[in-house]
């Protein structure tokens, strides 16, 4: 899919879509731009995982963990479930897979 170009002669409801959209993509790299929470996501990638399962592969404190994962949840990126005491996290779509894809093929790959 071509990226739109903004031109001055541009319909203004198409201008204001772009300037919605814009700030919705940028919502969502504030979200993934901490290195825990981009973490998670790596690590939720191959499924479900508990909150104490995170902790253990992050090395981190319950309570960092669940402060990430709550922005992750807040932007809609990631869902809990519970059962029990126990709460697990998925990623909510397709799309947080989709980046983690692209950031590895710009940053990780060599090439």
């Amino acid at each position: 899919m071509p990226l739109p170009q903004f031109s001055a002669d541009m319909d203004p409801e198409k201008k204001e879509e772009m300037v919605a959209n814009a700030a919705k993509a940028s919502d969502f790299l504030k979200a993934i731009s901490h290195p825990g929470r981009l973490m998670i996501l790596c690590h939720l990638v191959s499924g479900e995982k508990s909150v104490t399962a995170l902790e253990e592969l992050l090395s981190a404190r319950q309570a960092a963990v669940s402060q990430q994962l709550s922005r992750l949840r807040l932007e809609g990126l990631v869902v809990p479930r519970r059962e029990g005491k126990a709460i697990y996290y998925r990623l909510a779509d397709d799309k947080p897979r989709r980046v983690l894809e692209l950031v590895y093929e710009l940053f990780c790959k060599d090439g």
